[in-house]
């Protein structure tokens, strides 16, 4: 999944930034399985990429929702 910029998304709709959330953290959950089980990740930098990308999704949204 690639890490989106702003601009990106705020052009997206709702259901689509929701449907990002799912994904990410679905990817997050995967990677820390993987570190779990002994092995190592392939971009450790990735999963703080991702959790900050999630976030700014979720400012995005909550704007909208202020408006």
């Amino acid at each position: 999944m690639a890490i989106l910029r702003t601009d990106d998304i705020r052009n997206m709709n709702e259901n689509e930034l929701k449907e990002k959330i799912r994904d990410m953290k679905t990817e997050i959950m995967e990677e820390r399985g993987q570190i779990e089980t002994g092995g190592f990740a392939d971009n450790p930098g990735r999963i703080k990429e991702m959790k900050r990308t999630i976030a700014k999704i979720k400012t995005v949204l909550n704007e909208r929702k202020d408006n």
